[in-house]
This record gives C-alpha cells, sequence and structure tokens, in this order.
C-alpha cells in the first residue's frame, strides 16, 4: 500500500479504538452497585458477552431492533447464570448502562500515537454500528473527537455495516472515493468484507487471534498499521 494512493481512512470504534470489553465490564460492576445486585462480574461477563456477540449479529442483519437487543441480551444472561430479576430491574440497567458506559474512557495501547502518527497524512474518518447517543460520547470523554473530518453512524445511515449503504454514505460524508480509501476494523464480515464488496481497502485489527483469511492484510497491535501506512 503506497501512501499516496490511500487518502481517507476509516476506523471502527469499539473494539477497534475503543476499547469496549473493558470499559463494558467496568460498567457493569458500577451498574449492579447502583442497583445492589450481588452479582460476580466475571461470571456474568463470561455469560454476557458471546449472548451480546450473537444479538449483535442479529441486530447488523436487521433482525431485531435496538430496543429487543438492549432487553434480551440482558435478560438472557440473567436467565442463564439463574439469577432473578424483575423486567422493571433489567430495564433500568439497560438505560444505565448506556449512560455509564460512556463514562468509562479506555482506549487500546498505541491508539493515541498511531492517531498522531496518521492525522498528518490522512483525512481520518469512523462508520461505526453503534448508538447514536453513545457514540459521540465515547469519542468525546476518551479525547479523540478532534482526530476525526467525518463520524458516519448506522443510526443516521439507516443500515448498519457491512450493507454498502453505510460505507457509500461515509465515502460521501468524506468526499472520497473507494480507491483512495481504506478500512480498518476488527469484525471480518462487518468491517472487512463490508468495506471491500464496495472496492475499499482493508486491514483487521485481529487482536483477538481469529483465523481470519491469510490473504486479508491483519495486526495484532495499532501501532504495526505503521508497516501499511
Amino acid at each position: 500500500m503506497k501512501e499516496k494512493e490511500i487518502k481517507h481512512v476509516f476506523f471502527d470504534l469499539d473494539h477497534t479504538l475503543w476499547d469496549f470489553d473493558k470499559n463494558s465490564a467496568l460498567t457493569f460492576e458500577k451498574i449492579f452497585e447502583v442497583h445492589k445486585l450481588n452479582i460476580e462480574s466475571a461470571l456474568f461477563l463470561s455469560v454476557y458477552e458471546p449472548i451480546n456477540l450473537n444479538y449483535w449479529k442479529l441486530y447488523r442483519e436487521e433482525k431485531i431492533d435496538k430496543v429487543s437487543l438492549r432487553y434480551k441480551r440482558l435478560k438472557d444472561t440473567f436467565d442463564s447464570i439463574n439469577y432473578k430479576v424483575s423486567d422493571d430491574i433489567i430495564n433500568k440497567l439497560s438505560d444505565d448502562y448506556i449512560t455509564y458506559l460512556t463514562t468509562f474512557n479506555h482506549l487500546f495501547d498505541d491508539t493515541i500515537e498511531i492517531l498522531d502518527y496518521l492525522k498528518p497524512n490522512y483525512k481520518l474518518h469512523i462508520i461505526t454500528n453503534g448508538f447514536e447517543e453513545a457514540q459521540q460520547k465515547k469519542m468525546d470523554n476518551a479525547n479523540i473527537s478532534h482526530y476525526f473530518d467525518t463520524v458516519t453512524n448506522s443510526e443516521a445511515a439507516g443500515v448498519k455495516k457491512p450493507n454498502p449503504i453505510i460505507f457509500n454514505h461515509a465515502l460521501h460524508l468524506a468526499d472520497a472515493i473507494p480507491e483512495e480509501s481504506l478500512m480498518i476494523g476488527d469484525n471480518y464480515e462487518a468491517d472487512i468484507l463490508g468495506a471491500e464488496a464496495i472496492g475499499m481497502d482493508v486491514i483487521l485489527f485481529n487482536y483477538h487471534n481469529d483465523n481470519a483469511d491469510k490473504h486479508i492484510k491483519q495486526v495484532k497491535y495499532l501501532s504495526e498499521l505503521k508497516n501499511y501506512l
């Protein structure tokens, strides 16, 4: 990848720059404390995380709406660990989770370093499937908003990654073309296949060491992006 070919670098936010797992774990500890729920957070998270990923996949595929996602991921987890909790509490936890999640701002190692490195030479952008009310707060509280020229959110675009509409929406907003654009994200289906389908270059942020397509450029640490950019 030659520097002159790429002018626009698009990042996913959650699980790519913003350390979702760490911030989410801290949020659950906080809301369990607020609601005086005697739950071992490590046990809860071990059950919740795969359930959450599955519901996000359904959400991406337009098979459930946001309200269902936020309720069912908690309901299923409590049922799985045999912890009795009312629907009223689940709904309150769901709201409080979104409220408190944006108060934690842990980023992946090297996030600031790589953004400082890229900013002078590229236009930087965000494409995210996360909830609109939370994503900007995450970026503001983590002090990274100023790096990005545009932020494309799935709720504003009307569809979610990997739908080509959201990528084309982001390109239009950025005044960019696919041949001069690169997508960096952790989700092979949503970020990589989605961006590739419309002709963008891609790099998989494979911090979780998944068995991904070896033909795809990938990095385990964000600092390794310097090998490509």
